[in-house]
């Protein structure tokens, strides 16, 4: 049972409860209806105050804008009607033989009073802010001929995983998972010649521009120098923890680069074999690597999604870019521009040298994008797993051609994938390296032209997204 004081000290509560609640009901809610007449003179002269604090500087430009056009008109209306004009001016003028006479003509309305008032240079830049501007408009793409498969080259008894073109373009070079480097002729494409020595899976070919060396990359983690003039191994560089899956030339410093599934580029001297540098900081697969000549010298792709810039002197990263969500499996450098090409599953991007700025992406080929290809018509291309090739317009990203690789007879659809590509150094002709262990020579269609080929240009589709 509660006792008297529990039920007295209740009530009290709830009765100071009630009487603040009507006290806050009589000060905020009851005088609602009767609110104090409100002073339009004051009101006004607040209005003016904020306006005149808030939007000053652009009433000032206007009102000397709306002078100087009054101006320009007052003055194009004197230009127009000359005095000497009897019909024209308000003047009438009457010639006589003793002596001019000058009577008024009809009185016309005063002119409106204009004051000139000089417009400063500041007024001006205010002036050219209020004018708006016109959204930029997306440039109209290039028209580019179809390309076509011209020829069909077999030989290999394993995926084809590597490409290089000779400097003279008279002969190129491929690696495939059967551990041979096989040499073709450009022309004919006939085989010239077999290079036996990895153990494994060839994954990257270079040939060196200012000496008659070929160097290789494997799975076997060996890098190898072959001497040309005598088709052998005349140099190893020795130093990569796991499968080699890169390799790059500077093209004017003697050093190589290659990267590989141990997270690290490495950077060699040609002559001496020493390993300069070891580019750490990657914390996958490092799958590709690019050389310039400008900064940034070397350019890095790998598995944990991200692009890395690296300073060559120092042997330390300048630049990482994180805006891939997926594997970096290609890399591409512009052979004119001063650009660069990423691709992964998510989307193809462009990026500006020096400091790695984003340009746009290059959406549509949804895949696992394993090589790109760009010659200096700005055709770039793109090669999947699932053995597609989107070909794009460099400037606009506008892609202008969708191509399925074939796949060869006794292949199985599966084998359909496109591992590596490049262009030959005229840019006329697109070699690939085919899972279904083929090399593809693609050339552009001479009997198509820009009627039979329309650009099928869609503006809102071409929007550059920001990211």
């Amino acid at each position: 049972m509660p006792s008297v004081s529990d039920e007295v000290q209740r009530h009290s509560v709830h009765t100071l409860v009630f009487r603040s609640l009507k006290r806050t009901h009589d000060m905020f809610l009851c005088d609602q209806g009767s609110l104090p007449p409100m002073d339009e003179s004051l009101e006004l002269l607040r209005h003016t105050v904020k306006a005149r604090d808030q939007y000053g500087p652009v009433l000032k430009i206007v009102s000397q804008n709306k002078r100087k056009a009054l101006t320009q008109r007052s003055n194009n209306d004197i230009e127009e009607k000359p005095v000497n004009d009897v019909s024209a001016g308000p003047l009438a003028i009457v010639a006589s033989s003793a002596s001019p006479q000058i009577l008024p003509a009809a009185t016309p309305p005063p002119p409106p009073s204009v004051s000139v008032v000089p417009v400063v240079s500041s007024a001006s830049a205010g002036q050219q802010s209020l004018v708006p501007r016109r959204a930029p408009a997306l440039p109209r793409p290039k028209w580019h001929a179809p390309w076509k498969l011209g020829r069909v080259i077999s030989g290999h008894l394993g995926w084809v995983r590597c490409v290089a073109v000779e400097p003279a373009n008279e002969w190129f070079a491929t690696g495939s998972n059967d551990r041979v480097i096989k040499i073709w002729d450009l022309a004919s494409g006939q085989l010239k010649l077999s290079l036996t020595g990895h153990v494994s899976a060839v994954r990257g070919l270079a040939v060196s521009p200012r000496h008659p060396y070929l160097f290789s990359c494997g799975e076997d983690k060996q890098v190898k120098c072959w001497d040309l003039e005598y088709n052998k191994v005349i140099r190893h560089y020795h130093g990569h923890l796991s499968a080699c899956y890169g390799l790059a030339l500077h093209p004017t410093i003697d050093v190589l680069v290659t990267c590989g599934r141990d997270s690290t580029a490495r950077v060699w001297d040609l002559r001496t074999k020493a390993n300069i540098h070891t580019l750490t900081g990657h914390t996958n697969t490092v799958a590709s690597v690019v050389c310039q000549a400008a900064e940034p010298q070397v350019i890095t792709g790998s598995h944990d999604f991200t692009i890395r810039l690296w300073d060559l002197a120092a042997g330390k990263t300048s630049c990482t870019l994180t805006h891939h969500k997926k594997s970096v499996r290609a890399l591409v450098a512009h052979p004119e521009l001063y650009m660069f090409a990423s691709g992964a599953p998510d989307n193809i991007k462009q990026w500006k040298c020096p400091e790695g700025k984003f340009v746009q992406n290059l959406s549509g080929h949804n895949a696992i994008v394993n090589c790109l290809g760009v010659n200096r018509e700005g055709v770039l291309v793109s090669g999947a797993d699932n053995g597609t090739l989107y070909f794009w317009d460099w400037r606009t990203g506008y892609n202008f051609q969708k191509l399925q690789a074939p796949v060869q007879p006794g292949s199985m659809d599966s084998e359909a994938g496109v591992f590596a590509m490049t262009f030959d150094q005229s840019g006329s002709r697109l070699i690939t390296c085919d899972a279904d262990k083929t090399i593809k020579i693609y050339k552009e269609d001479d009997t198509a032209s820009e009627e039979t080929h329309p650009i099928n240009w869609r503006p809102e589709i071409l929007k550059r997204r920001k990211y």
